[in-house]
């Protein structure tokens, strides 16, 4: 990681107010510590919908709470956490008045997701939205008091309960946590105020390892990272704004200067331009992949001190493209002797996570294909990180069938080398068991298993196939002899 220079106040780590700016989208959730309450206050439904509505309706509790019109994201919040100790986590979320109301007018409830591998590299958020995974802990039901979360309301002492529909518990069950482990909190207004207008609520973490020692039980190193965790978005979603509001400095921001380090190699290409009070937000468009810096100066004056802190790397993927110079490698065919089948490699273009699938079967990360039908094939990829799935591309193997059933039913009614036509030259010669010869073949047609207008009987015959391969420019006669099958 290379060292990101912040001015800031050695004080701030204890001064810190635990005010955090709201994030409504999980690629920019905010890193938060249990040292200190956080006053949130969400506004709107971010710039990205987060979950797959044919996919979230049926896995954990979202969408199935106590009023089944609800929406899924109304005024919502995403924070992640690392803990840093073994133990017990829980939190609690209280509703705020606003708007110069007396009591609460927001009814929040909440999804946990985890925990996550930091050093997965796997994008969370994606499997968040599609359902991959699903809530540990989830709280969709009608509230009829201000506080909901995790461990024991402390207005009624109501202890938490597995998730069910219907029973209005507002508290979940406590999260056993180990260090290291990465967590997602959704914070959402379940069904009042659609009106659009912010709404206040305070975040309040709890547990046994908490009470032991706040600055520890949730690792609040994380929270200098005040940038997030690398995001992987797609190409064409939505700009993505970091923000250095959330940084220890808190309100004591003078200046902020933005650099970037497109191809995140160590060498930054130069500075950006921010937007927003001292410039402290920066608009990322697609596809302007890299590493992203900010440089913070704290308005009191005070010396800077710094801090040895990485930036954020954010990285658009795009739709799962085959390389057009090479597209399928073959790697062995059974026009060779060894081994006697078919194998290819597909060649992709980009980065991304892919995973492929063909002739309609299940997806593998292997690129690599074994035992592949001659012919006509197709394959599917997928980029798992949510950046897009290609439709059906068809590929041609060639090589010959290992058997064929001449019955008129217009499936494999007769025998030829699939892809004949794409070879120089090419000729095969059908003989059976005596080597008699009974067929002469080309790009024209195949054998349907005839002599003399006879039917053959169902049993092996052989074949010897010549054709021309190119090999570095030159064209070199090839031979393959081996045998089929006829099934009747």
């Amino acid at each position: 990681m290379r060292t990101l220079y912040c001015a800031l106040l050695c004080l701030f780590l204890f001064s810190w107010k635990g005010a955090a700016q709201n994030s409504a989208d999980c690629r920019t959730a905010i890193p938060v510590c249990a040292d200190q309450p956080i006053m949130g206050l969400a506004d709107g439904g971010g710039d990205i919908d987060e979950f797959d509505p044919e996919v979230i309706r049926q896995t954990g509790c979202l969408e199935k709470g106590s009023v089944s019109s609800a929406n899924i994201e109304n005024n919502s919040s995403w924070f992640v956490f690392r803990a840093g100790t073994a133990g017990q986590v829980g939190f609690d979320i209280e509703a705020l008045p606003s708007g110069g109301n007396t009591n609460p007018t927001a009814e929040w409830d909440f999804a946990v997701y985890g925990p996550y591998d930091g050093t997965s590299g796997e994008n969370f958020c994606s499997i968040i939205g599609d359902g991959s995974s699903t809530p540990i802990r989830c709280n969709y039901e009608v509230n009829n008091t201000p506080f909901t979360g995790i461990g024991v309301n402390p207005e009624n002492g109501q202890e938490g309960a597995p998730f069910l529909v219907g029973s209005q518990n507002t508290y979940d069950e406590w999260l056993d946590v180990l260090p290291g482990e990465i967590y997602y909190i959704f914070i959402n207004n379940f069904n009042t105020n659609f009106d659009g207008d912010p709404e206040p609520y305070m975040l309040t973490f709890t547990g046994s390892s908490v009470q032991q020692d706040q600055n520890t039980a949730l690792d609040c190193t994380l929270r200098d990272e005040f940038l997030g965790l690398d995001i992987t978005a797609c190409e064409g979603d939505p700009d993505i704004v970091l923000s250095a509001l959330n940084s220890p400095a808190g309100a004591d921001i003078g200046t902020v200067v933005w650099s970037v380090d497109y191809e995140d190699d160590g060498t930054v290409d130069g500075t950006l331009p921010g937007t927003g009070t001292f410039g402290a937000e920066l608009v990322v468009s697609s596809p302007n992949s890299g590493r992203y810096f900010a440089t913070i100066t704290t308005g009191s004056g005070t010396p800077p001190t710094v801090a040895d802190i990485g930036g954020i790397l954010i990285t658009f993927y795009g739709i799962p493209e085959l390389d057009p110079t090479n597209p399928v490698a073959i790697l062995d065919t059974n026009l060779s002797i060894d081994p006697d089948q078919n194998n290819i490699e597909f060649n992709v273009l980009g980065d991304g996570d892919y995973e492929y699938a063909i002739n309609g079967g299940l997806f593998q990360d292997d690129p690599q294909f074994f035992n592949v039908p001659p012919g006509l094939n197709t394959v599917v990829i997928n980029d798992k990180n949510g950046c897009g799935t290609t439709e059906p591309i068809e590929f041609l193997v060639v090589g010959y069938p290992k058997f064929f059933t001449p019955n008129a039913d217009g499936i494999n009614d007769s025998w030829n080398i699939l892809g004949i036509e794409t070879l120089t030259d090419p000729v095969v010669f059908v003989f059976d068991r005596y080597g008699k010869l009974l067929k002469q073949l080309d790009a024209n047609g195949g054998w349907d298993g005839t002599f003399n207008g006879r039917p053959m009987p169902a049993t092996d015959y052989w074949f010897r196939f010549e054709y021309q391969e190119d090999d570095a420019g030159l064209l070199v006669a090839k031979t393959r002899k081996t045998h089929f099958s006829l099934k009747r």
